[in-house]
């Protein structure tokens, strides 16, 4: 229960949840007043909040609930005062049952009903924002996927070759995430201001010179002097593709990086995080277009999964500005199955230092696809079968809802 209370913890799209105010009730239950911010998935349509309640109680048979539901002034709930640069939306009547089995194990059950206010943005956004298949890949289904993943960890505590165990791969990959949210979304009470920008459908440039976002670079020539100054430049933007699947490209921009990619800018990233000359043991078969790509780990259903990437520095440099020898990234990638309804494509990176530590300063970027169409919802009662499928051990991703979700040749999506 404590798990899923925690949606900072496996809830991706989740930037924070704060406890107002607690509350205990006769029957040994609580009830808490929760803020809640969810990031924006693209750079089209501001983020989400919410204003809700939470009761929890231990039933008579073992079992534990969990409800939840907005509070706004036409529940004679408080009317609580909006947010810059967040849209208000609500949470329907919504939460877990807990049923313990006999000889141990338990039976959840989960009911998400948001409205996100689909109103509020883009047209072209729009099935993104009424489609319940969406809402169950990004939010159902990665609650019932942490659980099993955690549950693996603890029967399985095995080590990966890099001497990291699963928990701490997991707390990489989140970071990646959240880093890569956190420049999608650019807030200011995180130190980001815009330099730049064209509108919402353009290229936006931000700088961030917090001391959070530049503790542990290292932004400095061997001569001692800055490179670019204390400050991180992000330039961000999201376009619609069309008769283009998200795991098609993201297949291309994952095996393809000389194509798209600057060797500078990655060769520059690199140093900012370069600590000490230390040698990461990296194999030399691999190559895919002049980058070795290292598997570190992947989710149990294989949904995702996390490699180191070493790329060759061949690019030319000023002799006073020190740059490595090998360029290494550390990779999320998810979505590569074409057969996936609803789920986003997504490849995050960020440029690692070679001694690989758990606190090493991360700065993601990355690409995140989400197909428009295919998050339509489809009437069948094969829907909520097809949604689990993908929890049984052995499957690769969710199979299409109600037939072959590539039918058609009128592919939609949204990069960013």
């Amino acid at each position: 229960a404590e798990i899923l209370k925690d949606r900072l913890s496996w809830h991706r799209d989740c930037r924070a949840v704060d406890i107002m105010n607690v509350m205990s009730t006769g029957n040994g239950g609580t009830i808490e007043l929760l803020y809640m911010q969810l990031y924006a998935l693209t750079t089209l349509a501001p983020a989400r909040d919410f204003w809700l309640m939470r009761y929890t109680s231990l039933l008579e048979d073992g079992s534990v609930v969990i409800c939840e539901r907005s509070l706004n002034d036409t529940q004679n709930g408080p009317c609580m005062p909006s947010v810059q640069h967040f849209v208000r939306a609500e949470i329907m009547p919504s939460g877990y049952l807990i049923r313990p089995c006999e000889g141990g194990g338990s039976i959840i059950h989960i009911v998400d009903h948001v409205d996100l206010e689909p109103r509020r943005v883009p047209e072209v956004l729009r099935p993104l924002y009424e489609s319940s298949t969406l809402l169950a890949q990004r939010t159902t289904v990665a609650a019932l996927r942490q659980l099993r993943q955690i549950s693996q960890e603890i029967s399985q505590p095995n080590v990966s070759g890099f001497g990291k165990r699963p928990a701490a791969l997991r707390a990489l990959s989140q970071r990646l995430s959240k880093g890569f949210n956190e420049a999608v979304n650019g807030f200011m009470d995180e130190g980001w201001s815009m330099l730049e920008s064209d509108g919402i459908d353009d290229v936006t440039v931000l700088v961030n010179s917090s001391p959070n976002k530049m503790m542990g670079a290292n932004l400095y020539y061997s001569s001692g002097f800055p490179t670019v100054g204390t400050a991180v430049l992000c330039a961000k933007a999201s376009m619609l593709l069309q008769n283009v699947p998200a795991a098609v490209l993201l297949r291309f921009l994952r095996e393809h990086r000389s194509e798209w990619a600057d060797s500078g800018i990655d060769a520059y990233a690199a140093a900012a995080v370069k600590a000490a000359p230390c040698a990461l043991p990296v194999a030399r078969t691999g190559c895919v277009g002049g980058q070795v790509i290292l598997p570190l780990a992947h989710t149990i259903e294989n949904e995702e999964f996390m490699e180191v990437v070493r790329l060759d520095n061949i690019s030319h440099f000023r002799e006073d500005m020190f740059m490595p020898a090998d360029i290494f990234l550390l990779q999320v990638c998810s979505g590569v199955d074409e057969t996936a309804v609803g789920a986003c494509a997504e490849l995050i990176f960020a440029p690692i230092d070679a001694s690989f530590s758990d606190d090493a300063p991360l700065l993601p970027s990355g690409f995140r696809i989400i197909p428009v169409d295919s998050t339509k919802d489809v009437s069948s009662p094969k829907c909520t079968l097809d949604l689990t499928s993908a929890l049984e051990v052995g499957q690769t991703g969710n199979k299409a809802l109600g037939g072959d979700s590539n039918a058609g040749n009128n592919h939609k999506s949204v990069m960013t």
